[in-house]
């Protein structure tokens, strides 16, 4: 649960940015987007192994 809890955490620090740069513009924002994106990869990645870690122990 607690990378589930740091997926859903970045995703709302991102939002603000997501809404400066599809609303307003801002590509500097379209950065920070683009960095956010890659950490919630790397996330994902550490979930879905995990996942596969518990699989195979049980």
């Amino acid at each position: 649960m607690e990378k589930y809890n740091a997926i859903l955490d970045l995703m709302k620090s991102l939002e603000p940015d997501f809404e400066k740069f599809f609303v307003k513009g801002n590509k500097a924002a379209g950065t920070r987007i683009r960095k956010g994106m890659q950490d919630l990869k790397a996330l994902a990645q550490d979930v879905r192994v995990a996942v596969q870690e518990k699989k195979s122990a049980d």
